[in-house]
């Protein structure tokens, strides 16, 4: 099997020891040094709690590196929850509950693409997303994917190959209205053209 190369750090020598231990342990994980940051596919961070300095840290290491984020801490509230999701804190482990293979669990899922969280979290994340697409999109007619029905609608036609006159046909609209509506999803998702709108709907599943 295939190692994950990750980087550590911690917020205290103590932290960092411990954690060092565990994953130096295991045969499927790589402890790369800080100055081979660059190669890394995981950061593990320790942490007694989400404090605004952890915060600070963890922003600095998505915008450098975009690495996932396995994050061990005592213990984190919900509103610290979303500031680590957009941290790109893919992981979370409570750290009494830390072994060597939970440890390796994790950053296998984050190294993959998946993640790890404690049924209380994954409760009030939905609980968020519930309140978001109530108290923010849906009021201004968008959905989960921050598209508009119409758009949605648009590019499953385009996906399917129709062109603008075919799809304003079959949504009973102007060409005119079609060809904005294209307009608008391309400016506001910073896209090249209509084939790279298609493609990003759909690698990313907004249809």
């Amino acid at each position: 099997m295939e190692q994950v190369r990750l980087v550590l750090q911690a917020s205290d020598p103590i932290s960092y020891a411990g954690l060092a231990s565990f994953l130096s342990s295991c045969p499927t994980i790589e402890l790369l040094t800080a100055d081979d940051r660059a190669q890394a596919q995981v950061l593990v961070f320790g942490c007694e709690q989400l404090t605004v300095d952890v915060v600070a840290m963890l922003r600095r290491s998505a915008v450098e590196t975009g690495l996932p984020v396995v994050l061990v801490l005592r213990e984190i509230t919900e509103s610290e929850l979303l500031a680590a999701v957009e941290c790109r804190v893919v992981a979370i482990l409570p750290r009494a509950a830390v072994t060597g293979e939970r440890l390796a669990h994790s950053v296998s899922a984050a190294a993959g693409g998946g993640g790890v969280m404690p049924t209380n979290l994954v409760g009030e994340l939905l609980k968020h997303i519930e309140r978001l697409q109530r108290e923010v999109l849906a009021p201004n007619g968008l959905n989960a994917s921050g598209l508009t029905p119409r758009e949605v609608d648009v590019l499953r036609l385009m996906a399917d190959g129709f062109d603008t006159g075919e799809i304003a046909g079959k949504l009973c609209y102007s060409e005119r209205t079609v060809k904005n509506v294209i307009y608008g999803v391309t400016h506001r998702l910073r896209l090249r053209n209509r084939s790279h709108a298609v493609a990003y709907a759909l690698r990313t599943g907004m249809i």
